[in-house]
């Protein structure tokens, strides 16, 4: 089987992807600096300690490995973060990107999936969102990601790098079975935060209520973490089998507002989540919601994971040992 490094890989999706990977019989190297992964997520023979900014160890772990293709996970994901922070998500998500892409040009690696997001889109102007959608970040953090996206673009033309953009929507479930789940530090993402909301009883904040939406709270499309990493897999077959440039959007194509999530909580825990109502925060679109059909016809990629409950319901069991 074929080569492939991760970067990120002791991350959230990134660690899920590794998973995959590695039962699919992929010769997997995992490459973190373990600022936001987690040693323990891989396996330790795997794994490779180091910055994407030490353009020359990256090299020689392209070289030495005999990499045949990347996946790019590595980058900070906070919105609300990249608002207060700007500078630190420029030169990590792009500044790090470009050391990564210098690495595989004096590798001679001419293959990459790249985790993009639907950040890039900003606030659309109708749903689902298709990717010919105009490229319009509000954030920070959407724009890293569209930047990083140009930047591969150009590097096909000049290059001839092939990548595929992977516009992910929110990432989220778990996949006990193996071991692994959500855990950033801060958390920031919906589903455990209601979770740790009703293990601990200390109540969470839902973050505007004056949406131009049904029940005034952002509606968001939930795709299953391990959904994401089959798409990855498509993708990385896709280039393997000498495929061009591509860019898909990953989500299961249905919406879910903040308050459908919380009740799919309850629901699934059979406990309600103590939580309060603040204002919202800077850089959130009120809807976002994917058109994959491309990924499918294309790819042949289906997600697994539709009902919402059932992808509380993956992350309930790790949630609750890890907020007890």
């Amino acid at each position: 089987m074929s080569n492939i490094l991760v970067t990120g890989g002791a991350g959230y999706i990134g660690s899920h992807t590794v998973h995959q990977l590695l039962e699919r019989g992929y010769n997997v190297t995992v490459l973190d600096d373990l600022s936001t992964g987690f040693r323990d997520a891989v396996p330790e023979a795997r794994l490779h300690i180091c910055s994407l900014f030490d353009t020359e160890q990256v090299t020689q772990l392209l070289v030495r490995q005999q990499i045949d293709a990347v996946v790019h996970f590595a980058a900070f994901i906070a919105v609300g973060e990249s608002t207060k922070d700007p500078e630190k998500y420029f030169t990590n998500n792009v500044a790090g990107s470009l050391s990564l892409f210098s690495a595989m040009a004096a590798a001679e690696v001419k293959k990459i999936v790249f985790s993009s997001t639907a950040a890039v889109y900003g606030n659309p102007v109708s749903t689902p969102i298709p990717e010919t959608a105009a490229i319009a970040p509000v954030n920070p953090y959407g724009e890293t990601k569209a930047t990083v996206e140009r930047v591969l673009a150009w590097l096909d033309q000049c290059r001839g790098l092939r990548s595929v953009r992977l516009r992910y929507f929110n990432a989220c479930g778990a996949n006990p079975e193996a071991g692994l789940s959500e855990r950033h530090v801060p958390e920031t993402h919906l589903i455990p935060l209601l979770l740790k909301a009703v293990v601990t009883g200390q109540p969470m904040t839902i973050f505007g209520t004056d949406y131009p939406t049904p029940d005034g709270t952002c509606i968001r499309d939930y795709i299953h973490v391990d959904d994401l990493a089959k798409a990855h897999i498509a993708a990385i077959d896709h280039l393997l089998a000498g495929g061009a440039s591509e860019v898909f959007n990953v989500g299961t194509g249905r919406g879910f507002s903040v308050r459908e999530v919380l009740a799919a909580v309850e629901a699934v825990t059979g406990k309600p989540v103590p939580h309060v109502f603040g204002d919202r925060r800077e850089g959130d679109p009120a809807e976002l919601v994917a058109d994959s059909s491309q990924l499918r016809n294309r790819l042949g990629w289906t997600p697994e994971y539709t009902e919402l409950e059932r992808i509380v319901a993956s992350a309930w069991p790790s949630e609750q040992r890890r907020w007890a």
